[in-house]
């Protein structure tokens, strides 16, 4: 089934058109194939081509490079997660891992920011995960006492104060972390794109629907195309099982996500001229939330078993009317129809929130599954797979060996049983924190 993504993004539709797309119109010979032009495919091919400055390299996407997760995420750049699964004392270490893998995935955006100069409304701000709940106080205690023993800075805050730097009294305590940096998606990935070197192909609306290795060469068909390849980087995050990638180590989750229209001056003096914050939930299920650089809300609050490839128009309005009880909640002196851009979009997760970073095969090689830290993790991914397809080694690839990897997961249909069964339990905990 063709991927159709919906046209609502709200970082993606502030942004001016694409041209000069090109579509695979003929059957090719390359070095390299990159599949998927995401946050780990471009960059995969922006590394490839610094090192392999004589090799062709061709990436290829099943729609418009960058707009897919990468543009339709909320724009968090992660120091340390709450909800991933290793923060038990008795995963302190595998948590310490992924904590700086997280810094390593910092860096990589920052290099590449510094280096071609890009606007992407960069906000070294911090971040907080926050609840409504009381009950929370001791997870986030529990929390920051991990972040202290890993000496990530941190504070515990409650209801007045959140309520001073959020403009909302919806939440009752907090716990702010230092590392974490807001951006707008659409901007760093655009620009992944334009500056993306001569020596790449880039081919959109270019769907790949099998291949095969055959003795050294690896044949891929796009349909009525072909593209011989002396070596792959597949990088389709939510769509490797459907490439038959790793198909018993990840799996696909729909979220939706609502941004409002500008907020005026009077709407944004009201919750106190707040400084740009962003929020994750304590709880898992509760409702992402940011204030924008430009007085936008954005919320998401839906996660479920959904066909990846596409939500017609009529459930996503459904899931608006969750984004609208959401903000609402938080600001109710906003009015009810202030929500300007809606749309959908794909997250990968693995059984026990670990990434996927492999050479499977020889000359084959995978790189996604980020649990909802794609952009930095994702870029740092990226860089690392093509390293080690140009068969060199780094001391983040050193680093990256020593994170836990994802488990095995049962077949169909137990597998989504057991998603849609704890789903549901996570979303009765925490219906309160829409």
């Amino acid at each position: 089934m063709k991927l159709i993504n919906d046209n609502g993004c709200g970082w993606l539709n502030q942004l001016p058109k694409r041209l000069n797309i090109k579509n695979l119109n003929k059957d090719l010979k390359t070095d390299y194939l990159i599949i998927g032009a995401g946050y780990t495919g471009l960059s995969a091919a922006r590394k490839l081509s610094e090192i392999n400055k004589n090799k062709k390299i061709i990436i290829v996407d099943a729609q418009l490079a960058g707009e897919g997760a990468s543009s339709r995420n909320s724009g968090y750049l992660v120091d340390t997660t709450l909800n991933d699964g290793f923060t038990s004392n008795k995963d302190i270490e595998n948590y310490k891992k992924k904590v700086e893998i997280y810094k390593l995935g910092i860096n990589s955006v920052k290099k590449y920011i510094k280096e071609y100069q890009v606007d992407c409304d960069w906000n070294e701000c911090g971040k907080y995960f926050a609840s409504s709940k009381k009950l929370d106080v001791s997870k986030a205690k529990s929390f920051s006492e991990l972040l202290n023993n890993l000496n990530c800075e941190n504070k515990i805050i409650f209801k007045e104060e959140l309520k001073e730097k959020l403009g909302t009294s919806f939440y009752n305590v907090g716990v702010y972390t230092t590392g974490g940096i807001l951006l707008n998606p659409g901007k760093l990935i655009r620009s992944m794109i334009d500056t993306l070197p001569e020596n790449i192909c880039l081919y959109e609306n270019t769907q790949l629907l099998n291949w095969k290795k055959i003795n050294d060469k690896i044949i891929c068909n796009f349909g009525d195309r072909i593209i011989e390849t002396k070596k792959i980087i597949i990088c389709t995050n939510g769509f490797l099982r459907s490439l038959k990638v790793k198909k018993n180590y990840s799996f696909p989750i729909t979220l939706t996500a609502s941004m409002t229209r500008p907020l005026n001056d009077d709407e944004f003096n009201y919750l106190g001229s707040p400084k740009e914050w962003g929020v994750l939930p304590i709880r898992p299920m509760g409702a992402t939330i940011r204030l924008t650089k430009d007085r936008r809300i954005l919320i998401r609050n839906t996660a479920e078993i959904k066909n990846p490839n596409f939500m017609d128009q009529n459930d996503l309005s459904k899931r608006v009317k969750k984004h609208t009880i959401g903000i609402k909640k938080r600001f109710p002196n906003l009015p009810n129809d202030i929500i300007e851009h809606s749309w959908s979009g794909i997250v990968c997760r693995s059984g026990n929130s670990s990434q996927i970073f492999e050479n499977i095969d020889e000359n084959i090689y995978v790189a996604g599954c980020y649990n909802g830290s794609g952009i930095g993790v994702g870029t740092l991914f990226g860089e690392q797979i093509a390293i080690m397809a140009s068969n060199q080694q780094s001391h983040e690839i050193e680093a990256i060996s020593k994170i836990k990897k994802p488990n095995w997961l049962p077949p169909q249909p137990i597998l989504n049983i057991g998603i849609y069964t704890r789903l549901a339990y996570e979303r009765i905990k925490a219906r309160s924190e829409i």
